[in-house]
């Protein structure tokens, strides 16, 4: 008689031996585990391009010009530094998430919600790419709220 891997054997009741009840492949569980996986890899993307927006803001070229007059004006390099460290952080944060640790759930939750803030004040220099960062925090702020790991090491 042949098996799936990683099922349980056919005496056991189904989801005993893995501990995954309730995961199967239409479950939201499944889709949240999925999902947790595809936001770390986008947390470390993110941070990498975010990297480069800090580059560009700094290197003082004509990449980015604001429009119009901004109550959240902040000078072009103090935003280039705020993307470069915040990119930084969220690449370490996003192979954290890839790795499976505990914190870097904690802390991709808190980062992906203060980067949503960030790029909504960054909406006058970069108005698609700051919409487009904004809509990846907030699936990365949802697959991380939603996974329930069985096994999270620190």
């Amino acid at each position: 008689m042949t098996t799936t891997p990683g099922a349980p054997p056919p005496s056991a009741p189904a989801g005993s031996a893995t501990g995954t009840a309730g995961r199967g492949p239409g479950s939201p569980s499944a889709w949240a585990t999925g999902g947790a996986t595809f936001a770390g890899v986008l947390m470390a993307v993110n941070g990498v391009f975010s990297i480069f927006e800090g580059i560009s803001a700094l290197a003082k070229d004509d990449v980015y010009l604001p429009i119009g007059d901004y109550t959240f004006k902040f000078d072009l390099t103090a935003w280039g530094w705020i993307h470069l460290i915040l990119g930084a952080v969220v690449l370490v944060v996003g192979i954290g998430i890839l790795k499976g640790t505990t914190w870097g759930r904690a802390a991709g939750i808190a980062l992906a919600a203060l980067s949503v803030l960030i790029h909504f004040l960054w909406l006058p220099y970069q108005p698609l790419w700051a919409l487009i960062a904004i809509a990846i925090g907030v699936f990365v702020i949802w697959a991380l709220c939603t996974d329930r790991p069985a096994t999270a090491r620190i």
